[in-house]
């Protein structure tokens, strides 16, 4: 018998399985709740994040909000939003930014964690990390060309999308069509989600 989510919550909160790897020590940040229609799978956190415990409390946040047409009130409501990072814990920096996340954390938590969100009816897979575990085999050969065909996995209930850091930037100006084709549908997708479940 699967555990109930909260319980499932304070293992991960409490989990130090890569502690040794970890150079500001272990701090998982996830949000879930049982009534939450909408996932977001980012990478891990950066080092605002880890020192507040609250996740995407940072530039990327502010335009992942606007990307998605919601206020910080909605984005932090569990009971609509779920935040689940490939990897809970800042895994340090490396020399073009931060480090990968963690192995250890998707091996031991993500499929228990989706399969106790019954209710999740969008997910949406930012960057590199969350597109393989989420989008995997239907990925395409790079993120551009995986972004590209955002409609192929709307019927799965699935949106890829680059990570809206400001290291991005360059990426946005040269894929003009990312904000005029994909951004309004991903708007229009997450109001009707979130009004149907009010």
């Amino acid at each position: 018998m699967s555990k109930g989510l909260p319980s499932l919550l304070k293992e991960i909160r409490d989990c130090c399985l890569c502690e040794e790897h970890l150079p500001l020590g272990p701090r998982p940040v996830v949000q879930a709740h049982l009534q939450a229609v909408v996932l977001i799978v980012g990478q891990a956190p950066g080092r605002r994040v880890h020192e507040t415990g609250i996740p995407f409390n940072d530039p990327s946040g502010v335009r992942l909000r606007e990307w998605m047409g919601i206020d910080a009130s909605v984005f932090y409501d569990a009971k609509k939003i779920a935040l689940l990072p490939m990897g809970f814990c800042y895994p340090g920096t490396g020399k073009s930014g931060d480090l990968p996340p963690r192995p250890e954390c998707a091996d031991a938590w993500c499929e228990k964690l989706l399969g106790a969100l019954p209710n999740i009816r969008l997910t949406l897979a930012i960057g590199q990390y969350a597109q393989k575990y989420h989008l995997a085999p239907g990925q395409k050969k790079n993120l551009t060309e995986t972004v590209k065909a955002w409609e192929d996995y709307l019927g799965e209930g699935l949106v890829p999308l680059p990570h809206p850091s400001p290291r991005n930037n360059l990426w946005l100006r040269k894929n003009p069509w990312f904000e005029v084709e994909v951004l309004p549908a991903l708007k229009l997708k997450v109001r009707a989600l979130l009004s149907a479940g009010k």
